[in-house]
């Protein structure tokens, strides 16, 4: 909470070690930065105000810069001193200033979703978005993190919220997915692209459109989609049992102390469902592919990387086993807890494990009882059932108890999409972020960089000018050390061997941060 006191500093970090000539870009990073408003707190880890952070490199030097998203929930809640939209854990009361006539007709206007963009960064065309799961996402200047404009995406394209985890093409074209209203006034999945930037300099924004729509198991009940695999030819969208229940969300408003999270339940016999979609069959329009593929109850995040081999789609992804949303375990007062608090209750959580599933692409009806899947690598089946759906079962790429592999970054410019060897994760021992992890998928062979009392962030790769092997490069992750004279430091790895090849000291305070990117 007290970096907040320290917004719009300027500062010049002590480095040790030699800072890579090649790096001379920004490192961007989002997440919480104010947790409470006056007198009131916010609850959840995905409340707080959105900060955004700033590392520059130049000249083998290394400053740092932070500001505050001016989102609208900011703003508010600055001016008024309180809590005045509903976040994800934390209910914004109505103003005590206001009589009931006032409140009634506030809330018949409807719901006021939050556009509290902490949760990542990323291009559309020449500009930049600090972005949320809402409709909302916020244009920002990368050069001096100031606030430029505010977008709601449902005015472009039918969707209900996207990730913040699109997918970017190399010529800049964005994929993304969020749900939305169907046919027969049902729930879908809308895949929308937005294109790269215009010769006309106009907003790529302005011609976003849906490529493809996956149904939904439940008309009224959509699942809870935080990221979704693109390989070269495919989408992959897993619809996990973990749901939004709408009606309990369109009433939420209207009930004194809901939330977000008080819309969110399990579908404890549901399972997992896996839909694949073609990306382009012609004129830019995508084509759901109708099969049935189920697995056991998952919670999914974060997807590593998805790829096509021989008449496969091999998706590798961090999952948590069973149906109980992960979320109900990090409100701030769990994770504030002393340690034994923290890991009794990680111990009743579901359990972490890399997965990779393999999606058999050439199905016939006639192979019944019989494992479709013929990649000598791997141990993943998908076996056709009598019903005619198809049962997929994971090949483990990594598990231990208690320790995600979470947050996963990859050589994305040159592998997203493509077969791979290397991931990279910041690793959780009950929910609390001590390590970065290399993990060779094809191996399973790990690599760990930790120190006592070191909180990491999320690694970002960035490879190496002259790189030639995939993981020819270093990783970049924000060090939150409380303990220590300074609190935080940029770190620098070397990503073959996870050594340390420099870091940058920060003189203020920083707080966690999600997500991220690193703008050349």
């Amino acid at each position: 909470r007290s970096c907040a006191f320290y917004h719009f500093a300027l500062f010049s970090l002590t480095s040790t070690g030699r800072i890579p000539s090649f790096l001379k870009g920004s490192l961007l990073r989002l997440g919480p930065g104010l947790f409470e408003v006056g007198d009131e707190p916010f609850y959840h880890l995905f409340d707080g105000q959105a900060l955004m952070h700033k590392f520059d490199f130049k000249n083998g030097q290394v400053t740092y810069f932070n500001k505050y998203v001016k989102t609208d929930a900011y703003v508010r809640a600055i001016t008024e001193k309180r809590v005045v939209i509903t976040e994800f854990g934390t209910f914004a009361y109505p103003d005590p200033c206001k009589n009931i006539f006032s409140r009634f007709f506030t809330y018949f206007k409807g719901v006021e979703v939050t556009d509290n963009c902490l949760v990542n960064v990323y291009p559309i065309g020449e500009d930049y978005y600090a972005v949320t799961e809402t409709n909302y996402i916020t244009k920002v200047n990368t050069d001096t993190l100031d606030t430029l404009k505010k977008v709601d995406l449902c005015n472009y394209v039918n969707i209900n919220g996207v990730t913040a985890h699109p997918h970017i093409e190399r010529d800049g074209t964005v994929f993304n997915i969020g749900n939305c209203m169907g046919k027969g006034a049902s729930l879908a999945y809308n895949v929308v692209r937005i294109p790269p930037t215009q010769k006309d300099k106009s907003d790529p924004i302005e011609k976003s459109k849906v490529v493809v729509q996956f149904p939904s198991a439940e008309r009224f009940k959509p699942s809870y989609v935080h990221s979704f695999g693109m390989s070269e030819n495919y989408f992959v969208f897993v619809e996990t049992p973990v749901k939004i229940n709408l009606l309990k969300f369109l009433s939420a408003w209207s009930i004194r102390g809901s939330n977000y999270m008080d819309c969110f339940e399990s579908n404890e016999v549901l399972g997992t469902l896996f839909h694949i979609a073609r990306k382009d069959i012609g004129g830019g329009q995508g084509e759901y592919i109708d099969h049935k593929f189920r697995a056991a109850p998952i919670n999914l995040f974060h997807h590593i990387n998805t790829y096509e081999d021989n008449g496969f789609i091999v998706a590798d992804v961090c999952t948590w086993k069973g149906f109980e949303f992960v979320y109900n375990y990090l409100w701030l007062a769990n994770l504030r807890s002393n340690w034994e608090e923290v890991k009794k209750a990680a111990m009743m959580a579901p359990q972490p494990e890399v997965r990779r599933y393999v999606i058999p692409l050439d199905i016939h009806r006639e192979e019944q009882g019989k494992n479709l899947i013929c990649l000598p690598y791997t141990t993943a089946t998908a076996v056709m059932r009598t019903d005619g759906t198809i049962w997929l079962e994971p090949e483990v790429l990594f598990s231990g108890p208690r320790q995600a592999f979470e947050f996963p970054q990859i050589n994305y410019e040159k592998h997203g999409g493509k077969n791979y060897t290397y991931a990279y994760a910041l690793g959780l021992n009950h929910f609390i972020p001590d390590r970065i992890i290399k993990l060779n998928v094809k191996t399973k062979e790990t690599w760990v960089w930790q120190e006592p009392d070191s909180y990491p962030s999320e690694p970002l790769f960035v490879q190496t000018p002259d790189g030639v092997d995939e993981d020819d490069g270093v990783l970049l992750t924000v060090v939150v050390s409380p303990g220590a004279q300074k609190s935080g430091y940029m770190l620098i790895l070397n990503a073959k061997d996870m050594s340390e090849i420099a870091r940058a000291e920060v003189d203020c305070p920083i707080p966690v941060t999600f997500h991220g990117m690193y703008k050349k």
